[in-house]
């Protein structure tokens, strides 16, 4: 009697119909998430016959391209440009609705509303938390919301508000926390605007996970001419706000030494965590990231996930190409292809450009020039490993690649990148390198 129960409540409960392979093709897909991931996933999936999407999309606004949101904070974009594609009409999209809880028993998803959507197959797009340091003063004893001033930089919202804050504000001083992709990009679109910016980074140098030091060098150089003030090996101890405003306005940001940097507004760019909260209190296996196996499967076989809250084969990727990688992987295995590919990994490649500033089209004497960047691997050489470089000064140009026996391990690409496309299939293919001499790699088509 219980066996016969168990096997009941396994089974889908709308007859769905089986792959090739045996597994059974969703009728009912439900995507937690309506960012990237989740709009990719939604249009590789609409019009398959006899499968439904629903997408739940916590933030109110139609899915976005999160890698230009500092192109929206510099007021070159606005935000309507940065839209994605409108979901075809057999997608429901219902934006501004949070996922609370899942319930895998009767496979089904609460929401915050009250509402209950039911799922033969569902999708954790979750995406990440923006890290929010220790610091002194970032919150009361008794709350949890930031002082006015200080907001993460990571979705639209954060965006437009910290934009609007400092037209409000003329000649707004800015202390951006943190030298990553996100920090760097920060502080560049705040110099857009005018702000009086000061960048600091706990780091020994700008990018450290994506850079070597001669190349974060150049990117620091480039930083000044923009008017940012950057400070490496630089840690914050906390904020100071006004005591005697209930709002808490940010007025300081206190460093280690005890050195107060002045500030109106506080930019927390620090990293940031996948969203994993749903899965684990609904049990699903979770180390750093929601578990998932080659068809990007959970610990549950109803279950998916793709995007920054997966974590495949112990990495986290984090990257718009690797979100787009894994949804269309999935959107085979849900569609019911039945050779769907597995999703092998993700070797992604980081690109970074960084325009003049207003009105600036060349180098000096007329300003500093725009900055491009490409960086993929490791950039650091492990012993034994050979290292290839070149720098011209005069054409702003810098190239490192790294190299361990016939195979390209990593490289930073500065200035001119016109060789970093076939760099870039040799590395995520890791095909073997040409027998020609290595410097051959750093000509314009990459000796390739």
């Amino acid at each position: 009697m219980t066996s016969a129960g168990s096997a009941e409540r396994a089974a889908p409960r709308t007859g769905a119909r089986k792959a090739a392979d045996g597994a059974p093709a969703a009728r009912r897909v439900v995507i937690v998430g309506g960012g990237m991931a989740g709009a990719r996933l939604a249009d590789r999936l609409a019009g398959h016959p006899d499968t439904t999407v629903t997408v739940l999309g916590e933030e109110p606004h139609p899915a976005y391209n999160r890698v230009l949101l500092a192109e929206v904070l510099a007021g070159r974009y606005p935000a309507e440009v940065i839209a994605l594609p409108a979901p075809p009409a057999t997608v429901r999209r219902r934006a501004g609705v949070r996922a609370v809880r899942l319930d895998r028993a009767e496979r089904r998803v609460v929401c915050d509303d009250g509402s209950v959507e039911p799922y033969d197959a569902l999708v954790l797009a979750t995406g990440s938390n923006p890290v929010l340091p220790p610091l002194r003063g970032l919150f009361t004893r008794t709350g949890h919301d930031l002082p006015t001033g200080v907001r993460a930089f990571r979705t639209l919202d954060d965006a437009l508000a910290l934009a609007g804050a400092c037209e409000e504000d003329g000649g707004t001083r800015a202390v951006v926390i943190g030298g990553g992709l996100l920090g760097v990009s920060a502080a560049r679109a705040l110099a857009h605007r005018g702000v009086r910016v000061l960048l600091a980074h706990q780091g020994e140098h700008l990018m450290e996970r994506h850079l070597d030091p001669d190349a974060a060098g150049l990117l620091r150089s480039h930083l000044a001419e923009l008017g940012v003030e950057v400070h490496t090996e630089c840690r914050v101890r906390g904020v100071r706000t006004d005591p005697e405003d209930p709002a808490r306005p940010v007025r300081a940001v206190e460093l280690a030494d005890g050195y107060l940097l002045e500030a109106e507004q506080v930019v927390l760019t620090c990293g940031v965590r996948p969203r994993v909260g749903l899965a684990r209190a609904a049990g699903l296996a979770v180390e750093r990231g929601v578990v998932v196996d080659d068809r990007l499967t959970t610990s549950d076989p109803t279950v998916f996930a793709i995007g920054d809250c997966a974590e495949h084969r112990g990495a986290l990727h984090g990257l718009a190409g690797a979100a787009r990688e894994q949804a269309d992987a999935l959107a085979r295995v849900l569609a019911g292809d039945p050779d769907p590919c597995p999703y092998p990994g993700t070797r992604a490649l980081t690109r970074l450009t960084l325009p003049a500033g207003p009105g600036v089209t060349t180098g000096p004497p007329a300003g500093p020039r725009s900055f491009d960047l490409a960086a993929f691997g490791d950039p650091v050489p492990a012993p034994g490993d050979d290292v290839v470089q070149l720098a011209d000064a005069t054409r702003g140009a810098y190239r490192r690649l790294v190299v361990r026996g016939d195979r390209l391990r990593g490289g930073v690409l500065l200035g001119d990148l016109g060789a970093v496309g076939s760099l870039a299939r040799t590395w995520e293919s890791d095909e073997a390198l040409p027998a020609t001499p290595l410097l051959h790699l750093l000509t314009p088509d990459g000796g390739l």
